[in-house]
């Protein structure tokens, strides 16, 4: 599911994988594996996904 929103969320903002990469300091290689659920994402870097690759800010919220 995070895959699917974070490669929504670049295409929305007309980002390839490479310039969201470069933006939150990381590679294309680690982009896509997140996109695809080949890679799960710690929250220190989604974070800087939300934050510095999309200018958004990250919620979380857990609800039991």
């Amino acid at each position: 599911k995070i895959g699917a929103l974070i490669q929504e969320a670049r295409l929305e903002k007309g980002l390839t994988q490479e310039e969201l990469a470069v933006k939150c300091g990381t590679t294309k290689s680690y982009i896509s594996k997140i996109e695809n659920n080949i890679k799960e994402v710690r929250i220190s870097t989604l974070q800087k996904i939300v934050e510095l690759g999309f200018g958004g800010h990250l919620q979380l919220s857990i609800r039991l």
